[in-house]
Order: structure tokens, then sequence, then C-alpha cells
């Protein structure tokens, strides 16, 4: 009777064991979820409002590998044990049937308990769960220390046998493509707007455009000539839209300064008013007094690097150069801004037409000189730019020649045809959905 006393309270024992077990486990598979499904910006953002255990979190995620491996050892160490004991006492239990008994009821407890439930809860709570969790995961990782350098390197030398390379820093350098991923996800699923989504993906992209691809052609830089009278350049001044404009002699190429409007305005005052009172002349202006020294950049200069190079020199206009030194075009702040923004329009710039209209055929008329991007922003297509910046380039480079009027293409999707074309230059494009 003591014996088989003995052995219930042996057997309960066990039961208890195995269920302590399984809570280990469970914490163990929730911890690993809550810490690689938390939001590292928004653990952040409680760690800033002086949370310690978000601030624990983020030091815990920050070597995701040797976090993975505290976890993922202590729960196969208690999912082990709890087999192991579960077969134990079901084969003292049911004799050799206990095998298959244990097998099925552990499989299913562990399923349950250990996996399903615990994984619900965290990645339904992931940042509290993982503010809650960091101490104790952190004292893990301290104490399998050892244990975890020499698997570590076991893996990483398996995986270097076969060719993969592991880099610590990846989840640095994919940052950006995480947070553009999630915009684009948002706007898919009807929480960012369109407006919203391409301002934020215009901030991102800044960095990955150059000045090329934005700056305004030479051909439609306006510029006024330093030798010419200098009432002819006053009335050019007050008649462009532009508030700075090149100035250059003898060739285009060749700027010796750059006017601004309100400079201008004030010599020509200084020159009208005479010091005793009298009307004086404009015939004395020197244009180059006035102008101010040209800035020069480099064609393949990042927008956001040219953005701050704007804001450090408090200057808003530059000419862009190519590697031999010859004029490639103007870009100002406002085009940068831009490309956040959208378009930026005053009372001065002038009314232009629509570079898109889409006709009763269900075609779209198309400027040949509109940017690929603002095409793709305005119309959520995804026509590729890594080869040209406007449309007529894109047709172009598809075709490999310059086409005449009338010509017809099919490629990414579109159909082209040129509808205008003056001289080289692709003036007008209809373009039709496939």
């Amino acid at each position: 009777m003591e014996e088989t006393t003995a052995l219930a309270l042996a057997d309960w024992l066990t039961i208890a064991a195995i269920a302590g077990l399984l809570v280990l486990s469970g914490f163990f598979s929730g911890s690993e979820t809550a810490l690689t499904a938390a939001s590292r910006g928004k653990l952040r953002a409680q760690a800033d409002k002086g949370s310690a255990s978000a601030r624990l979190a983020l030091k815990v995620t920050e070597d995701s590998e040797r976090m993975i491996g505290a976890l993922l050892l202590g729960n196969n160490v208690v999912n082990i044990l709890a087999a192991s004991l579960a077969t134990a006492l079901l084969t003292r239990l049911f004799g050799d049937s206990g095998v298959a008994v244990a097998t099925l009821a552990m499989t299913t407890m562990v399923l349950i308990f250990g996996e399903v439930l615990p994984k619900t809860y965290a990645i339904t709570n992931s940042e509290s769960v993982a503010s809650r969790v960091a101490p104790v995961i952190r004292v893990m990782i301290v104490v399998f220390s050892p244990i975890i350098t020499l698997v570590r390197s076991l893996v990483r030398g398996i995986l270097w046998t076969v060719g993969v390379r592991t880099d610590p820093n990846s989840h640095v350098l994919a940052l950006r493509e995480e947070i553009a991923g999630a915009i684009a996800l948002g706007h898919s699923e009807g929480a960012v707007e369109k407006e919203d989504r391409d301002r934020l993906l215009g901030a991102l992209d800044l960095s990955d455009r150059t000045v090329e691809e934005i700056m305004r052609h030479r051909s439609q830089i306006e510029m006024i000539d330093a030798d010419r009278p200098p009432e002819e350049i006053i009335a050019q001044a007050l008649a462009s839209p532009h508030t700075r404009i090149p100035l250059y002699r003898d060739e285009h190429e060749n700027i010796v300064g750059v006017i601004h409007a309100k400079d201008l305005l004030r010599e020509v005052s200084r020159l009208v008013r005479a010091a005793d009172g009298a009307q004086g002349s404009v015939k004395d202006l020197d244009i180059l007094k006035v102008a101010m020294k040209p800035y020069f950049v480099p064609e393949t200069t990042p927008l956001d690097e040219q953005m701050r190079q704007f804001l450090k020199r408090r200057t808003h206009f530059a000419l862009v150069v190519d590697e031999y030194g010859a004029l490639r075009g103007l870009i100002t702040l406002e085009d940068i801004i831009e490309e956040i923004v959208g378009e930026i329009t005053d009372e001065f710039d002038l009314a232009q037409a629509a570079t898109l209209k889409r006709t009763e055929a269900g075609d779209y008329l198309v400027e040949g000189s509109m940017t690929i991007r603002d095409l793709n922003r305005m119309m959520d297509w995804s026509l590729p730019d890594d080869e040209a910046n406007t449309v007529a380039g894109l047709v172009i480079h598809e075709a490999q020649m310059i086409p005449v009027e009338g010509q017809t293409f099919s490629f990414h999707g579109f159909r082209f045809e040129v509808v205008a074309r003056r001289e080289n230059r692709i003036m007008k494009l209809k373009m039709r959905l496939l």
C-alpha cells in the first residue's frame, strides 16, 4: 500500500514538472515572437519617454542572432525534457504503448500551450510583451553566452562552407527598404493616403537620386547676355518669371555670373537717384558688378547632399555641369522640395499645359518631357527610370532609335505612339495600357 502511494506521488510530481516545463516552453516561444515582431521604432519612442524596460528590449534585440540562440536553446531543452518525462511516465503506466501515447499527448500539448497560444498572444501585444520579458532574456543571454558563442561559430562555419555569408548589420542596411515597404503596405490597405505616401517615399528616395534626374535641361534655361545694353538687360529681367537668371558672355557655355532681380533693382535705384537729387541714368549699369558668382555642381550629386549644400551655403540656385565641365542644366532648392511635396507654383509661374491628358478613346496623351517618376507617381504605374528620366527618353532607349511621327512600340505593358516630333525631340506621345 505504501509502495502504491509512493508511486502515485512520484507520478504527480512528474506531471507537475511537465506542466512547469510547458509553461517555460510557452514563455520562450512567446518571448521569441514578441522580441522579433516588436517594432524597434515603437520601442525607441517608449525608451525616449523614460521606459527602462523598452530600453532593455532594444538592447536585447540589437544582437538578434545571440538573442534567438538563447531562446531556442532554452526552448529546446524544456521541450525535450518534457517529452522525456512524459514518455517515462506513460510507459510506466501503459507499458510499451506509452511511447505512442506520450508522443501524441506531448505533440498536442506543446503545439497548443507551447507554441500557438503564447505566440498568438505575443504577436498581438508584441511591444508590451517584449518590454516585460527583456530582463529575463537578458540574464539568459549572459548565462548561456559561452554555449551560444560556440553554436553560433559552428553555424557560421557550416554556412560558410556552402557559400552563405552572414552580415550582422543587414537589419540596419535594410531599414530604409523596411520603411518604404511599410508605407506602401499602408497605402494598399487604405491607412495611408496617396499624397502622404508620395511625400514620404519622395523624402526617402532623395539619397538614391541625383541632380541629373531632376535638373532643368540647358535648352530650357533662360539666360541674359552680359554684353547687351543695360536697358535690354533690365527689360528682360523684368519680363522673366524667374528671380535668378544666369549671365553669359559670347556663348551660352560661358556663364560669368547669376543676377538676382532684387540686387538688380537695388543697383538701378542707386543709379537713378543721383547724389544731388537729380534724375540719373541706368546707362552706367555694370551688370557684372551686381551679379553673384556662379555656383557649379556635378550632375552626379545625390539630391539629399545637394539640399544640405544649399542650406549650408544659404543659396537656392546651382548650375549643373558634367565630368568635362560642360553645362548640363540648372537646379534649385525648389526643384528638390518638389520631389517631396509635388509641384509648387506661385503667382509668377507661367501657366503650362497639362503634361498628361486622357482622351475619349481611353489613351493618355503625354508630353515627351514629362519625367517617368512624375508619371508613375500620378498614375501609380511602375515604368522603369534606370536608363532614362523622361518618357521620350524611355521610348528612344527601348527603340534604339529616334522614331518618327506615327511609329508605335510596345514594352513594359504599354503601347507607345509618337504623336509629335520636333527635330530630334519627341514632343508628344500617346500611351495605352496593354
